[in-house]
């Protein structure tokens, strides 16, 4: 096993530097440093399972092949994002809509615990209930956005970035990035509202022929 606490105290230009120049321990102390908001990215974007780890591996191959296109100008952390997302937007075009989330998966939590998705609270049964349906109708209505949209209201309403930030990490002009955050708001709140309304119509329905039987 690489000791790898030489390079604890480096920051990700100089880990940038050495990885260019063939120390592997270097690039993987970068990919160390970085790695827990990559996957929380892939979670977001793909859902969970195996989908995490494949496009996480992929992201830090693309990485690895392409540290010499790094020019510094941003972040080495904007820059490993902004490819997280565009690998993660490419398989959702490939998949066409294919549902990605898992309300079971599991994911590593901030401090490198695993946990699940969607942690109980505390509450009382009736709001936790009322809770998992709400994400539940959240992550399905999220399903209907386009990639582009999808990612944008991830990065700002789930990981927290700001639109300066997010219009960095994208490459699009802050403009462009409040449009699709507000669009993809707007779209959200629509679809919750029509999953409700189906399942209000099914609840009837059940009603109904129940109530033929009796």
């Amino acid at each position: 096993m690489r000791q790898l606490d030489k390079y604890s105290q480096r920051d990700a230009a100089e880990l940038v530097a050495l990885a260019r120049q063939g120390d592997m321990d270097a690039f993987e102390a970068l990919i160390l440093q970085h790695e827990k908001i990559v996957y929380n990215i892939a979670f977001r974007m793909m859902g969970g399972g195996e989908d995490v780890k494949d496009m996480a591996q992929e992201v830090f191959l693309k990485v690895y092949r392409n540290l010499e296109r790094f020019d510094g100008k941003s972040a080495f952390s904007t820059w490993i994002y902004r490819i997280a997302v565009n690998t993660c937007i490419d398989e959702i075009r490939k998949r066409k809509g294919k549902q990605t989330y898992s309300l079971d998966a599991e994911l590593e939590d901030e401090d490198g615990n695993y946990k699940k998705q969607f942690a109980d609270e505390g509450g009382r049964p009736e709001e936790e209930i009322l809770q998992k349906e709400l994400r539940g109708e959240v992550l399905a209505a999220l399903e209907t956005l386009s990639p582009e949209h999808k990612a944008a209201v991830i990065l700002r309403d789930i990981r927290g970035y700001s639109y300066e930030e997010i219009a960095e990490m994208i490459q699009m002009p802050l403009g462009t990035v409040k449009s699709r955050i507000s669009r993809g708001r707007a779209q959200l709140k629509e679809e919750i509202l029509k999953i409700r309304e189906r399942k209000t119509d099914s609840s009837r329905q059940k009603k109904g022929k129940e109530g033929r039987k009796e």
